[in-house]
């Protein structure tokens, strides 16, 4: 299993505490609790990303319900990967990860976000940023606003 780097433990903390924010200004919601053991654990042990598999159940269930707000697939529907590119000029995957992103985890499909953000080479970060910030479609959920439900 993959590695969830802290920066999305950080997000899906602060998601939380957007979403259920605390009523006396210092409790917080059993999500944000649970995460955030993770993330003092990972800032106590000097590392930048928890294994996946090893999340407790508690924290798990908090990451995937921030994880499902997140669009699941780089794509911007430019892909060179199918002219023979081995790095895909339109999202920056490699066209094995475009071949096997169905049957990526969570976990192993944020890292490659996570590298494609900060390699920021590939066309949806630069000639088609504005392209990719307006896409929509099962990919690419549209994030409920705090209070609201997410769909389904």
């Amino acid at each position: 299993m993959a590695g969830i780097h802290i920066t999305d433990i950080e997000s899906a903390i602060n998601w939380w505490r957007e979403r259920s924010p605390s009523v006396d200004g210092i409790s917080a919601c059993a999500e944000v609790r649970a995460l955030a053991e993770v993330y003092g654990l990972l800032v106590y042990d000097r590392s930048t990303e928890a294994d996946e598999s090893a999340l407790p159940p508690a924290a798990r269930a908090a990451w995937l319900r921030w994880y499902a707000t997140t669009p699941d697939a780089p794509c911007i529907a430019i892909c060179s990967t199918a002219q023979g590119d081995a790095v895909c000029k339109g999202c920056g995957r490699t066209e094995v990860e475009v071949q096997h992103w169905p049957r990526f985890s969570p976990g192993e499909k944020r890292a490659v976000w996570r590298r494609i953000t900060l390699q920021a080479t590939a066309w949806r970060f630069n000639r088609y940023a504005e392209r990719a910030r307006h896409a929509t479609g099962i990919d690419h959920p549209k994030a409920p606003a705090p209070g609201e439900q997410q769909a389904a």
